[in-house]
């Protein structure tokens, strides 16, 4: 994978938003991370700056939302979700894994509080641009986080998290967040069966881009998004059809737990804000057990 693999570009947009949206006003936030900004190359910080200006911000979140329809609410409230529930005090997580992980900062955000050791696995190429990234905002990567360079399209990520010190019998917390499109079906498939043999209360939460939209049954009013991610050179591979996700699971050895699709994201999360986002029926976010 090289570094214009349009996969591994893909790390840079979650991060831009979740950047922006710490500019709202705290009650106004659907994602609350205050490291994304820094983990930005230079050019992408001094559009984030921009958006300190509530009209330029409001100008920029409607671009995106006109070029992708409620695609950032739903991003935004992805993050969301998984932080809560990553961060519930019922869970007993001896390690978390991070699947995809780009420039995530959720490693760093637990290494302030916690020596959980969390391991974040990614291409090459984006391997060593978190490693140049943490160098510069953090003065290295902290000790409790490990940086495993993996091609999920060919390598075993198993092999490649113990190699990185990773025991499998560890109930670990496991996010393959943004990842599942852009793999092949047999890679979706033998990764997260890969990861359904760890410990006995493991706990994995994943997105996935609807079926019916990937094989253009259903537009859902985003055929422009559509036509960039399936078009002449498509870059989304996989779809799932939510009404089939609690069998497709237990057959890789997972226990679906919730979905979290566009009204659980509106009462929830948005709503509460004052916002009047949509999010997008399109992205759905299933949270299953060990």
């Amino acid at each position: 994978m090289t570094a214009r693999d349009p996969a591994a570009q893909t790390a840079f947009g979650p991060m831009v938003l979740s950047a922006i949206e710490h500019n709202e006003a705290p009650q106004r936030r659907l994602v609350d991370d205050d490291l994304a900004e820094a983990f930005l190359p230079a050019r992408l910080r001094a559009l984030v700056a921009a958006t300190r200006v509530p009209t330029v911000r409001r100008a920029v979140v409607g671009v995106a939302q006109r070029s992708a329809p409620g695609l950032w609410a739903s991003i935004a409230c992805r993050k969301r979700l998984i932080d809560e529930r990553l961060s519930d005090p019922l869970n007993e997580t001896d390690a978390v894994v991070v699947v995809g992980a780009g420039l995530d900062t959720r490693g760093c955000r637990i290494a302030r509080h916690s020596e959980m050791p969390v391991f974040e696995v990614d291409q090459a190429v984006n391997i060593e641009r978190k490693t140049a990234t943490l160098q510069r905002v953090l003065g290295g990567t902290p000790p409790s986080v490990r940086l495993v360079a993996a091609d999920l399209e060919s390598d075993d990520v198993l092999i490649a998290l113990r190699s990185a010190g990773y025991d499998p019998s560890w109930r670990t917390f496991f996010i393959v967040e943004g990842v599942t499109q852009y793999l092949s079906p047999e890679a979706v498939r033998t990764t997260l069966a890969a990861l359904g043999t760890a410990g006995s209360g493991s706990r994995l939460v994943f997105s996935y881009i609807r079926e019916d939209f990937l094989d253009g049954t259903n537009m859902y009013g985003a055929a422009s998004l559509h036509r960039r991610f399936r078009g002449r050179r498509p870059v989304w591979h996989t779809g799932l059809v939510p009404e089939q996700l609690h069998e497709w699971l237990a057959e890789l050895g997972w226990q679906l737990i919730e979905q979290a699709g566009p009204s659980y994201y509106r009462d929830l999360y948005i709503r509460p804000t004052g916002r009047t986002l949509a999010a997008s029926p399109i992205e759905w976010t299933a949270v299953a057990a060990r």
